[in-house]
């Protein structure tokens, strides 16, 4: 728990001090954030010309927290046995953060070069998430530990492994490749208001920091690799404190960005935040073992992706749109609601799908533990 704890506050106070020296320096560069023509809505008049990259902040403050997190653990018990050492699964979780989140700042970077809303193509977009994708997907899958154990499982899960629901090792990174695809661009497409993607980012990783630790205080094997308590229900993941740690530090870390990014936003996470947080997020799920968990607990950027594929869809296919703009929080606040009012709700969504999401994770855990 030490180790969690000092992780989550090093990120806080890097990310919450670390901000506004960050938008000194993108505002000293004349890094604004270019916005489309056709986004000419209330929610972005004065908006022209903020900073973006906002993203390097708290990517920056969950790297260092990390590392303090590993020096937090020296002199436990659990030191004595390695886990001080990083481990597969951080190389992981941390390498689709970090690299997904340096597929964003290309975008960012390219668009304030390019003094335009245009930046990386969707292509390039994708295909940057598909190689991240690939690469860390593999080493999940074929990189096991000394006991056998691997970062991803070959089996869907929802809470946990589906035993029945076996898809091999390349269904493995393909299944992983497209949840990094599908949660990059999630978040992206919700990150349009003050505070919005930030805020329910804050929901989504924290629950997985609950879970990732619940796994450890419940884990199937200890550190050297034998089963804890064999009586007992337990997870069967590989280095859940890991996970745990390295959530707790991102949520923090985008609770202090929130301070400066919530309404009226001194700075924008940008394509190196988005992307990077929804890379991470599909990472989590995937070491934690719970993937089709995943949807309902990041369920606001689910419907932000859905409607923007719907309106596509409706306007090819029958020349109409379902929704007055899409994304969806657009469609809200042409329909009267103001920008404040469109991000607490979104932020109520997201807070109620976390609860129900949480809520299955832990019933099914009484469930087994009654039997």
């Amino acid at each position: 728990m030490r180790a969690v704890i000092v992780a989550a506050a090093v990120a806080f106070l890097l990310s919450l001090l670390g901000t506004p020296l960050l938008i000194r320096v993108l505002n000293r560069l004349k890094a604004g954030q270019p916005i489309r023509d056709e986004l000419a809505l209330k929610s972005n008049e004065g908006k022209r010309g903020t900073p973006g990259m906002g993203g390097l902040a708290f990517i920056l403050a969950t790297v260092i927290a990390y590392v303090a997190g590993h020096i937090a653990l020296r002199g436990l018990p659990q030191a004595q046995m390695g886990q001080v050492r990083p481990t597969i699964t951080a190389l992981v979780v941390l390498g689709v953060f970090v690299f997904c989140g340096a597929i964003g700042f290309v975008d960012d970077y390219m668009k304030v070069i390019g003094k335009s809303s245009a930046g990386l193509s969707a292509k390039g977009k994708l295909v940057g998430q598909l190689l991240v994708g690939s690469v860390f997907g593999v080493i999940a899958v074929y990189y096991p530990s000394s006991n056998g154990q691997t970062v991803g499982s070959t089996k869907v899960s929802f809470v946990k492994d589906i035993s029945w629901l076996d898809i091999t090792k390349v269904g493995a990174v393909v299944l992983f490749v497209l949840m990094v695809m599908f949660m990059s661009n999630a978040v992206n497409l919700a990150d349009g208001m003050d505070g919005l993607a930030t805020g329910a980012s804050v929901l989504v990783v924290g629950a997985y920091a609950i879970i990732g630790y619940w796994q450890y205080q419940h884990w199937c094997a200890d550190t050297t690799g034998y089963a804890a308590n064999p009586d007992a229900y337990c997870y069967s993941v590989r280095d859940p404190l890991e996970v745990a740690m390295i959530a707790a530090a991102v949520a923090a870390a985008c609770v202090g960005f929130l301070w400066s990014n919530t309404s009226p936003a001194k700075i924008f996470m940008g394509d190196a935040g988005a992307l990077g947080l929804g890379g991470l997020m599909a990472a989590l799920a995937m070491a934690t073992h719970t993937h089709l968990l995943l949807p309902l607990l990041a369920f606001l950027f689910v419907i932000s992706l859905m409607s923007v594929v719907i309106q596509v869809i409706s306007f090819q296919t029958r020349g109409k749109r379902v929704f007055r703009m899409s994304p969806i929080h657009y469609h809200f606040e042409l329909g009267g609601w103001t920008e404040v009012n469109v991000v607490i709700r979104f932020w109520i969504v997201a807070a109620i799908s976390v609860a129900v999401g949480l809520g299955f994770f832990y019933g099914d855990f009484l469930q087994n533990v009654q039997r």
